[in-house]
């Protein structure tokens, strides 16, 4: 069994609905045990584009790391996410961030993710959710922390 930390992000149409139908279909690939709030982010990588709706979620699955990356992009695909370029707008996004005792780095698939300790917008809901994250969100500046808004409601 894998206890995965999944970053769920959104800025197309009816952001925090993705999220919410994107946490329904974690759900099928495993158990989620744990889902953080809302948070409402400024784009990372593009800023011409509209803010984000991100969160986290904590999946318990017995898939194995590659075969659920492949389930997370059917999802995303299902959900009507279309390639566009690095960074751009999307119906919904779903990140493999880390996995419980498991590291790898290939081609297709690297665990942790490359640049978790670079993003506010996925360490703040990450860290709300599990507090072993919260090294890496302190490091961060105070101005990217606080860019970071919990949508209240």
């Amino acid at each position: 069994m894998y206890r995965v930390a999944i970053g769920l992000g959104a800025n197309v149409g009816d952001a925090a609905g993705a999220i919410d139908t994107a946490i329904a279909h974690l759900d099928v690939l495993g158990s989620v045990v744990a889902r953080s709030s809302l948070y409402t982010t400024p784009p990372w990588g593009v800023v011409d584009q509209a803010p984000f709706v991100n969160a986290a979620a904590i999946l318990e699955t017995v898939l194995e790391p590659r075969d659920l990356l492949r389930a997370l992009k059917h999802i995303e695909t299902e959900m009507g996410r279309v390639e566009t370029y690095r960074w751009g707008p999307r119906a919904i996004d779903l990140d493999i961030l880390a996995i419980d005792g498991v590291t790898m780095q290939t081609p297709e698939l690297t665990i942790p993710h490359e640049r978790l300790a670079e993003r506010a917008f996925a360490l703040v809901p990450l860290a709300e959710i599990d507090d072993g994250f919260d090294a890496l969100l302190r490091a961060l500046p105070a101005s990217e922390r606080d860019a970071v808004r919990r949508i209240e409601g």
